[in-house]
This record gives C-alpha cells, sequence and structure tokens, in this order.
C-alpha cells in the first residue's frame, strides 16, 4: 500500500454537459506530481449511477464521448501512479428510480438517506434484492476490462431493512418481520452475501487484488467484519464533523489487527461534495503526519470537476502535505505500535454476545478515554476482547465493561502476570450488574442516589486545590472491603434537581456528607465511581482528567515516555524492528471551532526545548531527528533515554537506534 493516495470523486449529474471534455493526459499527470501523489482512486462509477468509460453492465454518462477512466489508468501508470477503481455500491440513482422496490425501506416504508423522491439527494439500496447481482456484473467487468490497481466498494455494510424483499425473505424462513432479532440476523447475512458476492467477482478474475468495502465505520470489535477487506481505509475528515479526536480512536484500533490501512481525510474545508472549499495548507500537513504517527498511510479526498480539469490549487494545497509524508516514508514503513495501555473499546465489547448495547450513556466512553490519553501524553491501543494482553500494563475498562466470561478470563490470566486495571463506572460488574468480578477493593451496592454528584480526593489535583468536584455522569454507591485502600470520597448533592426541589441555575451542590469511596485501590487495580470517560467527551471537565492522570500514573510506576509537550500535543512511539530502531513521533496544532461545526487548524505555532524521556531496555547507538537526519544530544542512564529537541513544529519524528 503507497503513503501518498487521493480519493478522486466524481459523482456528476446527467444534467451537466461537456463532462471530461478538459481532460488532458499532460495535466492530469502533471498535476500528480505536483501534488507528490503515488496512488489515485479513479470512477468506474457514480452515487448518480453512471459509468465513466464504455460497460455493456451499466450505461455510460450521456454527455461523456470517451473513456475517461481508462484515460486516467493509463496517464497515472505511465509515470509510476497506482489506480484503485472506486465503484457506488449502496448508491446508484439512475437505477433508484428505475427499480424504487429495491431500495432500503423502514417500518414506514420510507427509503434510506433521502426519504423521497421529491427531495434532492440520493436512495441507499438493499443487497437482499436482485440489484447485488446487477452491481457484481459491474465489478466483475471493471476488473477484467481495466488494469485496477484495487477496487473501492462505496456505501456499504449491514443495513436495517423492510423492504418487501426482506419481509418476504424473512417469512420464508418461518419468522415474523416484527421479530428484532431474526431480522437483525438476517441483516447480517445480507452484508456477507453481498461482501462474498464483490471478493468473489474480483478474486476470480485477479487472486489477490486489493478489495474495500466502505461503510465509512470501521466497528471496534467485528474482526469478522474488518476481514472481508484486504485493508482498511480509515475515513475521518476532520473538518467534516469527524473532529480531530476521532482518527486516533479508530488508527489505535486498527494498529492492533495485522492489516494494513490508511487514514482518509480531505481537501475540503467542510467535507465530500464541497466545490471550491479549501482546507489551510498547515491542516493538511497536520493532518497527514497524524496518519503516519498513528502507523496509516494517507488519503486525502477530492472531487473532480465535471470537465475532467484537474484543480491546481488543489494538488498545490495537497502537495504541501505530500512533499513532507514523501521525505519521511523511510521511517514510517513496517512500524507496530509501542504501547503501555489497552483501552478495552466499549463499542468493541458491546459487540460480543453478552456484552452491554451502545446506548446514549455509553457511546462517549471510548471518545472521552481516547482524548484523556492522548493529552495525558500516554501510550495506548484501542483493543477489542481478542486481543493478546500480554504486552500492556494496564487494562482501562472504561464505564461500562461488564464481565463476561471471556474478558473476565482474560483479565485473569493480564492480572496473573502483574498488570492492573483501571476500571470506572459500571465497569468490572457482572453481566447481571450486581457484584464486582474483580478484586478493586469495592462492594457495589446500587446506582447513586443524585446525578450529578460530587468526588473530594484524598490527594492534590495538579492544576486545582482540594476541593469537592462535580461529576455529571451518573455514578455508583459502593463500600470499601478489607482489601480497599480509599482515594476520595463521593458526596451526594441535596437532591436532585425536580419541580419541588431544585437550586440555583443547574444542579444542587454537595451536602459536604461523605456517601462512601468515589474511588478506591485494591490488589487488581484502581476504581473510579462514575462514568468518568462519558463525563469528559461530554462536559470536558480539567479535575475529570486529571483524577484518570492520577490513577493511571498510580497504576504506571514505569511509564513508559514522559514529556513536557502541551496538552494539545499528541505522542506515539513506533518500533521499526526490521531496522532495529523506534520512532518517537511529536505533533502539535491548536484547531479551533470556526462556524457551527467546523474545526479548523491555520496557524502552527513553533514549540521550544520539548523534553523526551524513554525506557529502553536495550543500549541506545544514536538519537537524531527525521527526516532532518540531524544528530540529537542524548543521555542513557539507569535504562532511560533522554533528550530535548530545541525548536520543532507541526511534527517531528526523533529516531532512536538501538
Amino acid at each position: 500500500m503507497n503513503f501518498r493516495q487521493v480519493h478522486l470523486d466524481f459523482h456528476t449529474s446527467e444534467a451537466i454537459d461537456g463532462i471530461g471534455n478538459a481532460f488532458s493526459k499532460r495535466q492530469f499527470q502533471d498535476m500528480l506530481k505536483t501534488g507528490h501523489v503515488d496512488s489515485i482512486t479513479v470512477f468506474s462509477k457514480c452515487h448518480h449511477g453512471w459509468a465513466y468509460h464504455p460497460s455493456d453492465v451499466n450505461e455510460m454518462h450521456p454527455h461523456l464521448s470517451f473513456d475517461l477512466l481508462g484515460a486516467q489508468i493509463e496517464a497515472a501508470h505511465e509515470i509510476g501512479v497506482k489506480t484503485p477503481v472506486y465503484l457506488s455500491a449502496g448508491l446508484d440513482e439512475k437505477i433508484a428510480r428505475r427499480h424504487p422496490n429495491w431500495l432500503i425501506r423502514t417500518k414506514q416504508e420510507a427509503t434510506d438517506w433521502t426519504d423521497d423522491f421529491l427531495t434532492p439527494g440520493y436512495h441507499q439500496f438493499c443487497m437482499n434484492t436482485p440489484y447485488v447481482d446487477v452491481l457484481a456484473d459491474q465489478v466483475r467487468e471493471v476488473v477484467e476490462r481495466y488494469d485496477a490497481d484495487g477496487i473501492f466498494l462505496d456505501i456499504v455494510g449491514v443495513r436495517e431493512c423492510y423492504c418487501q424483499y426482506c419481509i418476504a425473505s424473512i417469512r420464508e424462513r418461518g419468522f415474523d418481520p416484527r421479530n428484532q432479532e431474526a431480522m437483525m440476523q438476517m441483516w447480517e447475512e445480507t452484508y456477507f452475501n453481498y461482501a462474498t458476492k464483490m471478493n468473489e467477482a474480483v478474486h476470480a478474475v485477479k487472486p489477490g487484488l486489493p478489495v474495500f468495502h466502505n461503510s465509512s465505520h470501521v466497528a471496534r470489535g467485528r474482526r469478522d467484519l474488518v476481514h472481508l477487506n484486504t485493508h482498511l481505509e480509515l475515513e475521518s475528515l476532520p473538518t467534516g464533523g469527524w473532529g480531530y479526536d476521532h482518527f486516533p480512536l479508530s488508527a489505535r484500533y486498527a494498529q492492533t489487527l495485522g492489516v494494513d490501512y490508511l487514514g482518509m481525510t480531505g481537501k475540503f474545508h467542510t467535507s465530500w461534495g464541497e466545490f471550491g472549499g479549501y482546507k489551510h495548507p498547515n491542516a493538511l500537513r497536520y493532518e497527514a503526519a497524524l496518519s503516519l504517527a498513528n502507523g496509516a498511510r494517507c488519503s486525502i479526498g477530492d472531487q473532480l470537476h465535471p470537465s475532467g480539469f484537474m484543480d491546481p490549487a488543489t494538488y498545490a494545497l495537497i502537495g504541501e502535505a505530500y512533499r513532507e509524508v514523501e521525505a519521511k516514508e523511510e521511517w514510517c514503513k513496517g512500524a507496530t505500535a509501542v504501547a503501555d495501555i489497552a483501552l478495552l473499546s466499549v463499542e468493541a465489547a458491546s459487540a460480543e454476545v453478552g456484552g452491554s448495547p451502545i446506548n446514549d450513556q455509553n457511546k462517549h466512553a471510548d471518545t472521552g478515554a481516547v482524548r484523556i490519553l492522548l493529552e495525558g501524553h500516554y501510550l495506548f491501543d484501542v483493543i477489542d476482547t481478542q486481543a493478546d494482553l500480554s504486552g500492556y500494563k494496564v487494562v482501562i475498562l472504561p464505564d461500562d465493561i461488564l464481565m463476561t466470561e471471556q474478558i473476565k478470563s482474560k483479565l485473569a490470566a493480564f492480572l496473573a502476570l502483574g498488570g492492573k486495571v483501571l476500571a470506572t463506572g459500571r465497569s468490572g460488574l457482572s453481566p447481571d450488574g450486581t457484584k464486582f468480578e474483580l478484586n478493586l477493593g469495592v462492594q457495589w451496592l446500587g446506582i447513586a442516589a443524585t446525578k450529578p454528584s460530587y468526588f473530594k480526593p484524598s490527594f492534590e489535583l495538579p492544576s486545582l486545590q482540594n476541593a469537592s468536584y462535580v461529576v455529571y455522569a451518573e455514578g455508583q454507591e459502593v463500600a470499601l472491603t478489607q482489601d480497599g485502600e480509599s482515594l476520595g470520597s463521593r458526596e451526594n448533592a441535596y437532591f436532585n434537581r425536580d419541580i419541588f426541589t431544585f437550586c440555583s441555575h443547574q444542579h444542587t451542590p454537595s451536602d459536604q456528607q461523605g456517601a462512601g469511596p468515589g474511588m478506591a485501590e485494591g490488589p487488581d487495580g484502581i476504581y473510579v465511581a462514575w462514568n468518568m470517560f462519558e463525563d469528559y467527551a461530554v462536559k470536558g471537565s480539567l479535575p475529570v482528567k486529571e483524577i484518570i492522570v492520577y490513577a493511571l500514573d498510580r497504576l504506571l510506576a514505569s511509564k513508559r515516555l514522559r514529556t513536557n509537550l502541551p496538552a494539545q500535543g499528541v505522542t506515539t512511539l513506533q518500533a521499526q524492528t526490521a531496522s532495529n530502531r523506534w520512532i518517537h513521533h511529536l505533533l502539535y496544532a491548536s484547531p479551533v471551532r470556526r462556524g457551527q461545526n467546523v474545526e479548523v487548524i491555520e496557524d502552527l505555532l513553533p514549540l521550544l526545548d520539548t523534553e523526551v524521556a524513554v525506557a529502553v531496555s536495550e543500549p541506545v547507538r544514536e538519537v537524531y531527528l527525521a527526516p532532518q537526519k540531524s544528530p540529537l544530544p542524548f543521555t542513557q542512564e539507569n535504562g532511560v533515554v533522554r533528550y530535548t529537541i530545541p525548536k520543532w513544529s507541526c511534527h517531528q519524528m526523533v529516531v532512536m537506534q538501538f
């Protein structure tokens, strides 16, 4: 998989004339060179349903007069650029209007994506209809006729559908369509049948050709879905609503799966389908570097003008980022993450039989946990229940991880080797939620009487004097056991906010009476009695972060990496085993919110004298900056390498050569 990819959207209405009339082989190549692009995903079929090449199983765009796909592949290959080919799988507006009975339907018979045909927009197909065979023929034709370097199929996944094909199918199986469990099983089988058909259509012609089925989200805990793909493309456009926390969460999970993956952002100011919108070059530089720091290759989304003319401003912008990526690739190939902490994803646990279902309360747990780990500069992976825990020092159970037999047995082996657990909220409880299955020094009594409630720690927070700190998320009432040590107490409010019992503008103050431990340590680790990670994701309270950081530092007596990088900085450690070296990545940028839901990076301020200490187990021969190859003074004493980076901005790699 190449490092510098462009995903060239080309969703083009039949109401536009002159499709591809301005395409020039030379100009196309010049733009790829300007952008330092080494792979570009080009279009066979778009969301409107048109082919951009002659076809026996589809219809070429009515205003296209030549084989645009073939011309793009030829032009790219001539200069050594790969060409994966895109087909819109879930959307095909041309066929949607001809066969509306093939579309996904809600229980109320509304269509998906766009509710009706009098509103502009696309409509999504059910793969339990004859459409799946039409699509397979389209895929097969592309692989047979073109020298594609991969196939990208878009807008697919396990989908809820009550179309008449699904209703008939479930009744043929002897089930009622009102049986949710039976329907869910059929929807799963529908997706696996679709993916199998498409993979067979590709690999029967070209065995091993890369195939990716894009649902815009790689579900944590669903390795069966992951392995329907040959690789992963993690769609995460920060300015398109994903935000800058989203990609690290996806990538820290993907790197544990043993498959190649890339991070997909966009050149757009907002998101897909935006013409004339441009991200600041510094933002794209940072986003590409964030991919590298998390072990990923890079992909940047663009949208080709209907004329086929490649936008020079776009490729100058992309070139700003990819020029730097090209210089850094040597230190990013074959890298694996070095991590102290494993964050067991709530989403992943919910995917397992017996796991807690994702709901409005616990859906924030993974996000809040990753945000704290990034800001605390911890080395971590995001894992599912199938992960090997032996390489980690601490496992975090965020907010709502109940102890299924699989989780319980894995943690028992981990704890027997000296590992520790940090659990919050309901995590660590039995599947029925009535008792702790881990020895965290507490006994579960029930849900806290008031929400919010308060935590008064027995330790000082770095930024604040000791006080009773509000925690907005649900708390648990626990009692200390003989094995437990209290690290602070929980306090209830005087009462919950209600019609006849409310106080001031938001919530009632603490009654300042101890209501049992709010945080405790036992033989297996530390327990905090609130959904702390949900709270941080939603409220972003500084005390909540510092409480978690205190707990982690207490459990991680031998923290592998320490730095004075500001909270907004990101740091990772990647091992290049084949080259016998570690690569320390440091990134820094300060996104600001502009508009209603757009995070923008504009200024990249330099950082001075960034201090780093890394625990290593073998002698280090040299430390240098990459890609500059400038030596960096260092010391190594008592198994710790120390160095200071005098001045840097955006992204800096430090190489520790053993």
